[in-house]
């Protein structure tokens, strides 16, 4: 998520983030995730990283079925909800102040059924990681995580509890600034790293990680 103020008449690029609501279909299912930039913040938006890892979940290239998931920084909820509906077991996390409203999303999207496969849960990077279990899911989802260089370190930390010798690592992002890239370098020294997807009228990247003594056969 990028870090921009909000502003009533910004540029029209931005004018899609002041809708109270952006539609989608994946995974065979209409989606209609609430926004709402003014009162939230960045957190309640829909930016296009979240769209290019669904788009890059579709492609079949990751089985989700039946996997144990969580997504980071999960905002509006978008990827935790496609991942669900792709028959993921999946825990939907961000920090305290979204929770209520990404709640709210992934209850107004998914079937009652697919539900019960979902857990909406507080995680700020780098704390309380006891409460999760370590080396614990076979694939970590983060879209637009990567913006905050005091964030880095606690992210790391993060992905390196979350994460077990199998564990494939999916972020999606947006190369804007130099730390961006510098947070990638970081990320090298604990992961191996790939781009395995760029999407060019968003200008978005997909990267998957494992941890370097990881096959790359998974």
């Amino acid at each position: 998520m990028a870090l921009v103020p909000y502003v009533e008449n910004s540029l029209p690029a931005l004018s899609k983030f002041h809708n109270s609501s952006a539609q989608f279909r994946f995974a065979n299912h209409d989606l209609r995730l609430a926004q709402d930039w003014k009162k939230h913040g960045v957190a309640a938006v829909v930016w296009d990283a979240a769209v290019v890892m669904c788009m890059y979940l579709e492609l079949g290239k990751v089985d989700l079925k039946g996997k144990e998931v969580i997504e980071l920084g999960a905002g509006t909820g978008l990827v935790g909800i496609v991942a669900a509906l792709m028959d993921a077991k999946v825990t939907i996390t961000d920090r305290e102040p979204a929770l209520d409203f990404l709640s709210a999303n992934v209850k107004a999207n998914l079937p009652q059924d697919s539900q019960v496969s979902v857990t909406v849960s507080e995680l700020t990077w780098g704390e309380g990681l006891e409460r999760y279990p370590a080396g614990g899911f076979d694939i970590v989802l983060g879209a637009d995580i990567i913006y905050l260089e005091n964030t880095f370190v606690p992210l790391l930390q993060t992905l390196d509890h979350l994460c077990s010798d199998t564990t494939v690592v999916l972020l999606a992002c947006k190369i804007r600034y130099e730390r961006d890239t510098n947070f990638l370098g970081m990320l090298k020294k604990q992961f191996s790293v790939e781009e395995v997807y760029y999407e060019n009228q968003r200008d978005i990247h997909v990267y998957k990680a494992w941890k370097l003594k990881q096959r790359r056969d998974l």
